[in-house]
């Protein structure tokens, strides 16, 4: 059987990341295991600017950012196996890879989970019509398009305003398409705000806010869609169908930590985030298993993955090395008021540094905003905001010294004089 001190398990930002922390931690027998034919993962087909203006202080292309990776990693002893699935994870960390040389088995000593995210379809199993050619999920179009060559639709419709449905909506557009609109159930966007203007506002693409799809129309080829506006329970308010003539129509309803391995080596999960339950250096609930990026939860930004990769990385590093000690005394992390989740469920308090970063989301938009981290019924740590929105992560870096080791659980939440 292989050994390896630190594998990892996806080769896009995510794992090239964890790769490069891991050896930074001291690790001197890193693997790889990516199941497509080269790294980067999905940023490869991303063929938009926007990326590494955190990481590197410039404009990039998601294939331009997997190549700083790419070229970075050639400077690590790190092995990388292409083209290979894995098809188990024990709690024992011994992994079960499929390629063309066969099945086998490595143990690693540590594990990364960086296997990044799938589009959520489920939306679609909910809307009435006929399911004719011309219906697919936003990043399956971006591959068609960006990789293949394929133009999916000339009269082409959106559902949901995710950041990769905006993105196709602006690259649709640029390609020669006419974009009908983007429908979106929700009373707020879900994208960024820099998408929402780079990519509807400026190509006057219009935005459907509290509107879903009512009906599909088509044979063989997708030939209509009726879109409602909802009302406060969601659900569509007769007498205000709009009616487009579409050929295609993109699914942009959210994406979905891709944690088929994970729950085979029994780590426990968030309902909320849909990853990993982690500790404060992002070891999940499995005791040498680590996860990272989209895995774990869904980012806005692929610079702040790398970052959290790196992190994981190395953590897994000195688990494998035995230079990791663990605490008994274990704090929970709950999310209060206004906020939908907070990232690490877990701390370990005598395990942190200086300070204790805390990632969140919020329920819902916030204006004039006031981030509270509550123990022991008080208040150990504030930060105002003037806008906080859910299509956003947040983070709040809370000092140690504030924190009673000895005392209750962490309860993070918001406040604000106002909110829409």
């Amino acid at each position: 059987m292989l050994q390896y001190e630190v594998v990892i398990i996806g080769g896009g930002s995510a794992g090239m990341g964890a790769a490069i922390g891991a050896c930074e931690g001291g690790a001197k027998k890193v693997l790889i295991i990516e199941r497509d034919i080269e790294l980067g993962g999905i940023l490869q087909q991303c063929i938009h600017n926007g990326f590494g203006l955190h990481k590197f202080k410039e404009e990039l292309t998601g294939p331009q950012y997997a190549n700083r990776y790419i070229e970075k990693l050639k400077q690590y002893p790190v092995e990388i196996m292409l083209n290979t699935m894995v098809t188990n994870l024990t709690n024992e960390k011994i992994i079960t890879i499929l390629n063309e040389q066969g099945e086998q088995d490595i143990k690693a000593s540590a594990v990364v989970l960086a296997m990044g995210c799938r589009e959520n379809n489920r939306q679609a199993l909910s809307i009435p019509g006929t399911r004719p050619v011309g219906i697919l999920t936003a990043g399956t179009a971006q591959r068609y398009l960006n990789l293949d060559g394929y133009l999916v639709g000339k009269k082409v419709f959106i559902v949901g305003s995710g950041d990769i449905g905006l993105i196709m909506a602006r690259r649709m557009a640029l390609e020669g398409a006419e974009v009908l609109g983007v429908a979106e159930i929700m009373p707020y966007s879900n994208g960024l705000t820099r998408n929402i203007v780079q990519c509807l506002e400026d190509f006057n693409i219009p935005l459907f806010l509290s509107h879903t799809v009512t009906d599909i129309k088509g044979n063989r080829r997708v030939e209509g869609v009726t879109i409602s506006e909802v009302d406060a329970d969601r659900q569509p308010i007769l007498g205000t169908e709009k009616q487009f003539e579409v050929d295609a129509i993109l699914f942009s309803v959210g994406l979905i930590p891709d944690n088929g391995l994970s729950k085979k080596a029994g780590v426990i999960f968030d309902p909320a985030t849909k990853g990993a339950c982690v500790f404060e250096n992002l070891e999940t609930t499995v005791s040498g298993i680590f996860a990272c990026g989209n895995v774990l939860h869904v980012h806005d930004l692929v610079d702040f993955v790398s970052d959290e990769a790196e992190r994981a990385g190395y953590y897994a590093a000195l688990y494998a090395l035995g230079h990791l000690g663990h605490d008994d005394g274990v704090l929970e992390v709950k999310a209060g008021e206004g906020i939908k989740y907070a990232l690490p469920q877990k701390i370990r308090p005598k395990e942190l540094e200086a300070s204790l970063e805390l990632m969140y989301r919020v329920t819902k938009k916030y204006q004039q905003a006031i981030v509270n981290v509550v123990q022991d019924g008080k208040v150990v740590h504030q930060l105002k905001r003037h806008v906080l929105l859910p299509a956003e992560m947040e983070k709040i870096k809370i000092p140690t010294e504030v924190l009673n080791s000895s005392g209750k659980d962490l309860t993070i939440e918001v406040k604000c004089l106002y909110n829409s």
